[in-house]
Parts: structure tokens; sequence; C-alpha cells
């Protein structure tokens, strides 16, 4: 994972993500001089969500997906986009609890504790429901993270039994679709061990 980490980008793409990673930083410092301190410590939060798909090793175009929602998400609370437009805040929880719960399953393939989406003995049914329930376990874990703020760093922090329930819900669905798209995509660069026996032992019958 240090390798993908320092690996060089290859390709305008997987610049373009690396672009989106020093716009994560940068806004941490826009936010910082020109907004509150607490808009700052949010945006700080997305910085190492930002970093991982490097870590991890996927799919230049998913990484500036992801990056970009990230972004967005952390945006919208200093613009309060989530109470001055009705229908963002389930927008960008669809959207956001989709792309953490692929992040989150392919780190944990990377790190082999669940098998690769693309290996030969994975089927299509059970990504899609692993994908689902970490992203149910993401928007539980979100829930209790913006329960702290409101409760510890500012009361402004809308909570409510409702829109909670309304964010999990929503958020559920993200994951869903998400993990529709991870059964159906290569959304990770690195090859998964499968492919790599795969191909050894071609080349040993070849030999």
């Amino acid at each position: 994972m240090i390798a993908n980490f320092l690996r060089r980008p290859v390709g305008a793409v997987e610049i373009l993500a690396d672009v989106v990673r020093l716009v994560g930083l940068l806004s941490v410092l826009v936010a910082f001089i020109w907004w509150e301190p607490t808009d700052a410590g949010v945006l700080a939060l997305v910085l190492p969500a930002l970093l991982l798909p490097r870590f991890i090793g996927v799919h230049p175009g998913f990484d500036v997906v992801y990056g970009v929602i990230l972004l967005v998400a952390g945006w919208s609370n200093v613009f309060d986009l989530y109470t001055s437009i009705s229908w963002w805040d389930l927008a960008v929880h669809v959207a956001c609890t989709g792309v953490v719960a692929v992040l989150v399953f392919l780190l944990l393939a990377r790190l082999g504790i669940i098998a690769s989406p693309r290996g030969s003995d994975v089927t299509v049914a059970s990504t899609i429901v692993l994908t689902t329930i970490f992203g149910l376990a993401a928007s539980a874990v979100w829930e209790m993270i913006e329960w702290l703020g409101k409760e510890f760093v500012s009361s402004d922090i809308f909570v409510e039994y409702d829109d909670t329930i309304g964010d999990m819900a929503v958020g559920g669905l993200g994951a869903l679709a998400a993990g529709v798209a991870l059964a159906l995509l290569p959304l990770h660069r690195y090859r998964s061990p499968d492919a790599r026996d795969r191909r050894r032992a071609e080349r040993l019958r070849v030999g």
C-alpha cells in the first residue's frame, strides 16, 4: 500500500485525482482564513479520506469522483447548503455513502480481509450485499459523529431523529447502487490475487 501511495501518477486522470487531493488541503486553509475554525475542522476531516484511494490503489476515474463528492459534502456544510436547499442533504448522503462504501470494500479487499470484488469466487450478490452493509455502517458512524459534534462542538449542528433515520435510509440506497457498480465495473487499479495466480499458472503450463 505504501508503494501505491508513493507511485507517481500516470495519465491525466491520475494527475487530476492528485489535484483534487491538493484542493482538499487548500480548502482547509481557505476555510480557516475566510470562514470559521469549525468549518476548517470539518474540511480537515475530509483530508485523510482523500488520501485513502492513493494507498488502496483504485481506478483513477473512481478516485476523482470519490474526492469531488467528499469535497462537495464538506463545502456544503460551509455554505449551509444542507439547510438552504431542502433536498441537498439527502442527495449528498446518497452519493457520499455510496462512494465511501465502495472504498471500504476495496480497502478490506486490499488488506485481504475479504475477497476482491473481481475474484473468481465472488458473486455479484455478495458484493452488493456487503457494500450495502458497509454503507449502512458508515451512515451510522456519521450520525454518531454529528451527535458528538452537536453535544461537544456546536449546538448549531442539526440532529433530529427523523433526519437521522432518513439520512441512514438514503445512505443505504446509495450504497446499494454503488454495490451494483462495484460488482459490474473494475473500480480498483490493482489486480486481484486470483488473476495473478491464473496468469502464473498459465505461464507454467506454457513453459
